[in-house]
């Protein structure tokens, strides 16, 4: 795949949401301002409200305007009184320099419970609109509270059509600018646009050097649906290895260009104009995650990227639980793997 250059990037442009650093945004197929490539994640197990919320706050300060968060994560609430307090203290002018983005976690993946959700996400953060609501994952559960890992029992048949028709009628209420899906493949993208009215902005997908995603990339791609990139730097699986932060090809290109693997990787993304979340409370990883825009990774650097084993990390049999039975739902239906 040959690399884009940042400088000719199609549909990119540098905006005015945050002086120093300047981070490049793109438009998307919506009414919505335009969304900085670089973002922040704000998943975290266990979870401290006081930590996410200080770190926003840090990540404010040093430029970022681009957040990302879920029902499903409770980081909604900290999140919001982190904006609201930036706002106060000057950091922001308002709410509208910043873009939000939430999820619809699976309980509430059911047509009659996609506005009470998207109500109660804004209660929590305080906010009368959503830049971009997403469904979190193509699987309906019982609802109720949460769980995790998810009981088998507990999955029951989505209806796609029915769920999405609630996202659209969130937009046309303007209680987000644009909506999108999450953990979606091609097959689960050509079900949704036989007939969605409004097409989905955004699929946020695992996307890094290890996961590439090149035949989903494209397929979005040709139908205007920008790709977001979550674990952009692998994140550990199960067993507490990360296969990205391991990998010998990436250390080689960071030493021979003095860059931190992180920093390789994350480039590689922003050269295909892809925008990425990643999930680090720390100030100094902060500050290098924004670190990628005076330089590019050579011809010779894309190919041996291109060359590195593929491993998924995420998948949807380890979200469940390893006892009970699927009922009416195959392992297939809620799968997002690409293959």
């Amino acid at each position: 795949m040959e690399a884009i250059n940042a400088s000719t990037a199609p549909r990119l442009q540098y905006g005015h949401l945050n002086p120093s650093p300047q981070i490049p945004t793109v438009h998307l197929n919506a009414n919505a301002m335009p969304l900085p490539l670089v973002g922040m994640g704000t998943a975290e197990h266990p979870f401290d409200p006081l930590r996410t919320k200080s770190a926003v706050s840090t990540a404010i300060e040093l430029g970022y305007r681009h957040f990302d968060t879920a029902a499903f994560n409770q980081s909604e609430k900290p999140l919001g009184d982190a904006i609201a307090e930036a706002t106060s203290l000057g950091l922001i002018e308002s709410r509208g320099e910043v873009f939000v983005t939430s999820k619809l976690w699976c309980t509430d993946c059911h047509p009659d419970l996609v506005l009470p959700a998207i109500r109660s996400t804004l209660r929590k953060l305080g906010m009368e609109y959503l830049d971009l609501y997403l469904i979190h994952w193509p699987m309906s559960l019982t609802p109720g509270p949460p769980a995790f890992p998810i009981r088998r029992e507990d999955v029951v048949p989505m209806d796609l059509k029915g769920v999405w028709a609630a996202m659209e009628e969130c937009q046309r209420l303007g209680l987000t600018r644009a909506i999108g899906v999450s953990n979606f493949t091609t097959n689960k993208l050509d079900d949704l646009l036989q007939f969605a009215d409004i097409h989905p902005a955004v699929n946020q997908v695992e996307m890094n050097p290890v996961w590439q995603q090149h035949k989903l990339k494209e397929y979005c791609a040709e139908r205007g649906i920008h790709i977001t990139a979550y674990s952009p730097l692998g994140g550990r699986g199960r067993v507490g290895n990360n296969t990205l932060m391991d990998c010998q090809v990436l250390k080689e290109i960071a030493a021979a260009k003095g860059k931190t693997l992180a920093q390789v990787s994350l480039r590689w993304l922003y050269e295909q104009g892809v925008s990425f979340v990643v999930k680090s409370f720390n100030k100094e990883r902060l500050e290098e995650n924004l670190k990628i825009f005076d330089w590019e990774l050579t011809d010779d650097d894309w190919l041996k990227i291109r060359e590195i084993p593929q491993k998924k990390r995420i998948y949807a049999e380890a979200m469940l639980s390893n006892d009970g039975s699927l009922h009416g739902v195959a392992i297939s239906d809620i799968d997002i793997v690409e293959i």
